[in-house]
C-alpha cells in the first residue's frame, strides 16, 4: 500500500531512471465459538502460511498480491522488493484468517526487526481488519507501520477497494514515534466506524470509515527500495479477536 507522499515521488523517480504487493498446531490456538479468537507464534516453516488451513494468501488465493511466509517464530513477506512497476499498485504480501468473524475486531502483533534505519528502504509491517481476498479482488482496512525509527517513519491507515491498485488513504501520520522497532507491540481495533491504532499500548492515530462492515483480520508486509531483505522485519506473534 502507498506509504507516504515521499515514497510515491521516490518510486516515480527511480522508475523513470530505470525506464520506465481444525487441528490445533503447537504454538497456535484454533478459533472457537462465535468470537473466534486466534493466537499464533508462527510455529511452522510454510510458504505460504496456512497453519492447517487457517489462512488465505494474497498470491495463492488473490492472484495479484504476494503471499506471507513463515519460519518457526517469524512471519514475513515475499515481495521481490527493489524498484519495479508493480510497486505503483502495491502488491503487498497479505494473509487473512479464515472463518466467520464479528464486525468489531482487534489485531495485535509483536514486531521482529533486525534491519537498521534506512530512509531509502520502505519496509512495513501491517495489520488488517474487516478484510477479504478472492481472485483479483482484495478489500478491507490496512494499518501500516514503517520498520524505522527515523523522522521519516510513519503509521498510515488505508482502505483497499477491490482490484490491484484500488485503495485510498484514511489517515497519514509521520515521525519517529510512528515507526516500529524490534519487540514493539502494535494493535489496531475497529469498532463501528472507528479504527484506533496503538504502539506499545499508546494510541498513535485514529480514522473512521463506513464502507466495509465485516470480514476478517490478518497481517501484511511491504518492501520497496531493496531486495533480499524480506526477513529483516516481520512479526513474531499475532492475536486476533472479535465481538
Amino acid at each position: 500500500m502507498v506509504r507516504s507522499a515521499t515514497l510515491m515521488v521516490t518510486l516515480a523517480l527511480f522508475w523513470c531512471v530505470a525506464t520506465r504487493s481444525p487441528s490445533v498446531l503447537p504454538g497456535a490456538s484454533a478459533p472457537t465459538g462465535t468470537a473466534r479468537p486466534y493466537t499464533t507464534n508462527f510455529p511452522l516453516a510454510e510458504n505460504p502460511i496456512s497453519e492447517g488451513g487457517k489462512w488465505i494468501n494474497g498470491k495463492k488465493d488473490g492472484l495479484d498480491w504476494a503471499d506471507v511466509r513463515t519460519t518457526p517464530g517469524f512471519a514475513f513477506g515475499t515481495e521481490i522488493g527493489g524498484i519495479r512497476p508493480e510497486l505503483e499498485k502495491y502488491d503487498d504480501s497479505t494473509a487473512l484468517l479464515t472463518g466467520t468473524w464479528g464486525a468489531d475486531q482487534t489485531a495485535q502483533a509483536t514486531v521482529r526487526r533486525v534491519n537498521k534505519d534506512n530512509d531509502n528502504i520502505y519496509q512495513e509491517v501491517e495489520l488488517r481488519l474487516r478484510s477479504a481476498i478472492s481472485p483479483h479482488n482484495a478489500t478491507g482496512y490496512e494499518v501500516m507501520f514503517r520498520c524505522s525509527k527515523s523522522p521519516k517513519a510513519y503509521c498510515n491507515i488505508a482502505r483497499w477497494d477491490g482490484m490491484l491498485g484500488a485503495w485510498m488513504f484514511l489517515k497519514q501520520t509521520e515521525g519517529s514515534q510512528y515507526g516500529v522497532a524490534d519487540g514493539d507491540v502494535v494493535k489496531a481495533t475497529m469498532i463501528g466506524k472507528a479504527i484506533t491504532v496503538h504502539i506499545n499500548s499508546v494510541q498513535v492515530t485514529q480514522a473512521t470509515d463506513y464502507l466495509f462492515t465485516n470480514a476478517n483480520p490478518g497481517i501484511g508486509f511491504f518492501i520497496a527500495g531493496a531486495t533480499s531483505v524480506n526477513d529483516a522485519c516481520g512479526f513474531s506473534s499475532f492475536t486476533a479477536t472479535s465481538n
